[in-house]
């Protein structure tokens, strides 16, 4: 740090290994925290929620004007979420209270995946370590606004994911009390630094998070709707699994084009028949060149197919196209990888791991902006009115045009 600034990045470190799969000991480790940590983010949020009386019929007089309009904010949102109003003026908050934990456990959570990855950005250009945010929280000049180097992770994480965690969300706006804010903080802390450089890491880290609410809906045998379907749905495809699938389709229909050109990655899972040929077969009705393959994952998860679909198709199009990494992995992400989503917060972790992928690539540029990623979430029910959506956003000209 050089007058409370963070240090310009001189070089970038050493390149990662591209696949590098969550050791079975380290994922019981991040299982047995993320599952605490989801209770004790919901713990948090209700007591937020509590004290801001969000689930009353009216606002105590002890809140300030900015908590009251915070109020007003969040049982609008809540109702958007799915939250009944009563005729008394009542309002359930289950739905609110897994947002408002799920938001505040996971800005965290992806703050330290990108410190991890030398990706925190202050500025850009600019990584700063989760140490380094400590020391700029704890001056008022550089903390903008956060009271810890946690939370100010957080905002900058929040600064370079705008469309993960929206700056306007009133879920984040919540203030958890100190000790509850402490404990997830003493959690996020307390993993290794190896899972948050594993290729596999963001995929299990959801899957664990949804794992207690699964349980509860598989033992209550209720039928199946819009509440218990992300939970009810996940099931993390191996690494295994997924790169045999794809050795055996992307990789074949390589060695099919190129017979004379050695790929450019791996294929230890490739089937091939007793002349050498891929047991797939030659793939004849597919593209002849990479500019023109598309790939679509209609349940994209946690993006863990597009993820190493990516690796694989980086390396490829760079050895057949002449074009640098930072071009190519432009490319791939704008041309060749699509996917589709029920759940909204598995589109966010597809969204986040694919561009975490892409700035940890070697050579292509580290942190910057990427072309838009075509990764959607789709078939849910907008069950909220205009008012409401507009109720959500403070009634200037700055924010009116966000509408």
């Amino acid at each position: 740090l050089c007058s409370g600034r963070p240090r310009k990045l001189l070089s970038r470190p050493e390149a990662l290994p591209l696949m590098t799969p969550l050791a079975k000991p380290l994922r019981n480790t991040l299982e047995a925290t993320v599952k605490t940590a989801r209770t004790a983010a919901e713990t948090a949020a209700k007591a937020a929620l509590g004290h801001l009386g969000v689930g009353d019929r009216e606002a105590s007089g002890h809140l300030s004007d900015e908590q009251k309009a915070l109020r007003r904010r969040l049982r609008t949102h809540g109702r958007q979420l799915g939250d009944a109003k009563h005729l008394d003026d009542r309002q359930e908050l289950q739905r609110l209270v897994w947002e408002v934990a799920y938001e505040h456990w996971h800005r965290m959570l992806f703050a330290r995946f990108l410190a991890e990855n030398h990706l925190l950005m202050w500025e850009p250009g600019a990584p700063v370590t989760l140490a380094e945010c400590a020391e700029l929280a704890a001056d008022p000049a550089t903390a903008l606004g956060a009271k810890s180097g946690w939370e100010l992770a957080g905002i900058l994480a929040a600064r370079m994911l705008p469309n993960i965690f929206k700056p306007l969300s009133p879920a984040l706006a919540v203030i958890l009390a100190p000790e509850h804010q402490r404990a997830l903080e003493k959690l996020l802390a307390g993993l290794p630094t190896e899972v948050f450089t594993a290729s596999d890491s963001l995929g299990w880290v959801y899957q664990f998070w949804q794992a207690q609410r699964k349980d509860e809906v598989n033992a209550s045998e209720v039928k199946i709707g819009a509440d218990e379907l992300p939970a009810v749905t996940q099931l993390f495809t191996e690494p295994y699994m997924v790169e045999f699938l794809l050795h055996n389709s992307l990789g074949a229909w390589w060695l099919t084009r190129h017979p004379d050109q050695p790929c450019p990655v791996p294929l230890p899972y490739l089937r091939r028949l007793a002349d050498g040929t891929p047991v797939a077969g030659r793939f004849e009705g597919w593209s002849a060149t990479l500019r023109s393959f598309r790939l679509l994952d209609p349940c994209c998860g946690s993006g863990h197919f597009l993820v190493a679909a990516f690796l694989m198709l980086v390396p490829m199009r760079m050895a057949a196209e002449k074009l640098s990494a930072q071009e190519t992995v432009d490319a791939v992400l704008r041309d060749n990888l699509y996917g589709l989503e029920l759940d909204p917060r598995c589109v966010e972790i597809a969204a986040f791991a694919l561009a975490l992928t892409a700035w940890s690539f070697p050579d292509a540029g580290g942190y910057r902006p990427l072309p838009p990623l075509n990764v959607a979430c789709c078939g849910l029910k907008v069950s909220a009115k205009v008012d409401d959506w507009a109720a959500l956003v403070p009634n200037d000209a700055a924010h009116a045009a966000l509408l």
